[in-house]
């Protein structure tokens, strides 16, 4: 990892916003497990190209504020080779040595996923896929707040419907950015969250249980009860039991949360509708063995499901294109 040119930013704010200035930065080189595209990646983290907080710029870089509104480093991520990513950060120089470790791991740069192509090229038609997707990586949120909360509002409603409610919600909780002419959310606090009250937050369209699910979970990691390390030095059985141990998450959502938290690719949120939808429109209409499918990938199910998301994507014409943001 080298350092290249300084440029470190200065900032102001005018109205609800920051202006960022560039003026001097760090710049960093971090090797990756081959393949790997950059592309995918930010594609299977945001979703949908909508997203405020993951952003994918029209020259493909991913940009996002790591922190919070008032502390915040800034990446600029692009691939400047099929086994390095070069990484400008701006923000306080004491805190670069964490934001690359969250780069990395919102990133997925070190998962080797050779086992999993291995066991797509078994299935006739995952094989096609992987081989197009060649080069995803699992891409993890940086804190178990934001997964959390991109697990719960995606209860049992459509992509579409939860993507737009976390939108409203990172509006009413967050000051925007604004960075080299786009204008970048930091994802809001669980205390930022827990400090909202309840009227307001309905106003977002979260329904009463998950704004009280929601509210469950903010306060056992503000407290202390819930945290990171918990669910890390966990087997995943046991991690699922220790998030359901939270009232109003279930088995699906305990196993997006620790799927698209910690990358644990052997888990794989059962009973969704996206992804039945999503498995008819990859292996056909006909009947699946589902069960047999999981034996083949075994313990590198969870990229079934980024690769389902990704298909519906390649189909929407979502894959990969610039972020459209609208505040």
């Amino acid at each position: 990892m080298g350092a290249g040119e300084n440029r470190s930013p200065r900032g102001q704010a005018t109205g609800r916003s920051r202006v960022w200035e560039l003026v001097l930065g760090m710049q960093y080189d971090i090797p990756v497990v081959a393949p790997y595209r950059l592309d995918l990646t930010v594609s299977t983290l945001r979703r949908l190209p909508t997203n405020l907080v993951d952003q994918l710029t029209p020259d493909g870089h991913y940009v996002r504020a790591f922190g919070d509104q008032r502390s915040s480093v800034i990446a600029r991520v692009s691939q400047s080779s099929p086994d390095v990513l070069t990484v400008s950060l701006d923000g306080d120089a004491g805190e670069h040595t964490r934001a690359l470790a969250l780069v990395r791991r919102t990133l997925g740069v070190d998962r080797d996923l050779s086992s999993f192509y291995q066991a797509a090229d078994r299935i006739q038609w995952l094989g096609p896929l992987a081989l197009r997707m060649r080069g995803v990586k699992p891409p993890c949120y940086p804190t178990l707040w934001e997964a959390c909360v991109n697990a719960i509002v995606f209860q049992q409603v459509s992509l579409s419907s939860a993507s737009s409610v976390v939108h409203r919600m990172i509006v009413a909780l967050c000051q925007p950015i604004e960075y080299d002419g786009t204008m970048l959310y930091a994802f809001p606090s669980a205390q930022s969250f827990l400090a909202a009250d309840d009227a307001s937050m309905r106003t977002l369209g979260l329904s009463a249980a998950k704004l009280a699910t929601l509210r469950r979970a903010g306060e056992a990691i503000a407290t202390g009860a819930l945290d990171q390390s918990m669910l890390e030095e966990r087997e995943s059985p046991d991690a699922v039991e220790l998030l359901r141990g939270i009232k109003g998450i279930g088995p699906w959502t305990a196993a997006v949360i620790l799927l698209r938290g910690f990358g644990r690719l052997d888990v794989f949120p059962m009973n969704d509708s996206g992804v039945a939808r999503n498995l008819a429109l990859i292996a056909g209409p006909e009947p699946l063995d589902i069960d047999g499918v999981f034996r083949v990938l075994g313990s590198d199910k969870g990229m079934l499901y980024y690769h389902l998301l990704l298909a519906r994507l390649e189909l929407r014409g979502n894959l990969g294109c610039p972020s459209v943001i609208d505040g």
